[in-house]
């Protein structure tokens, strides 16, 4: 894997909630239950991440990177993949689970985003 800091970085977010789904064998990092950042293998083991997006600009990292694909086992327009030993520049993949945490932070009530805010 190129990026050894990604547990650590994911694992920091403002309210995460980090689990091991025995089943799919992979690490979930979640807000209040919804998941903003998976991280297990494509069908052939290859380490990946898988992140929310705003699903435009997801079209537009796709063509510009091989290393991100629609998102594996996941709404394809609203989730990207990134191979874990590819390419993809650390700070770029640090842009990707920064805005994957907030869109999931600003899914939730409006209650609960203002706990998060006092955090």
């Amino acid at each position: 894997m190129n990026y050894p800091w990604l547990n650590d970085y994911c694992s920091q977010k403002k309210g995460c909630e980090h689990d091991f789904k025995l089943e799919w064998g992979v690490d979930r990092y979640m807000l209040r239950g919804k998941m903003f950042a998976m991280v297990g293998g494509d069908k052939t083991g290859k380490p990946i991440i898988t992140l929310k997006g705003n699903p435009m600009e997801n079209l537009a990292l796709r063509e510009t990177y091989p290393d991100i694909i629609p998102g594996y086992y996941m709404n394809k327009a609203h989730w990207n993949s990134v191979y874990l030993e590819g390419s993809v520049p650390d700070e770029l993949l640090k842009k990707l689970i920064d805005e994957s945490h907030q869109l999931i932070l600003l899914s939730l009530s409006k209650k609960v985003q203002k706990e998060f805010e006092a955090l």
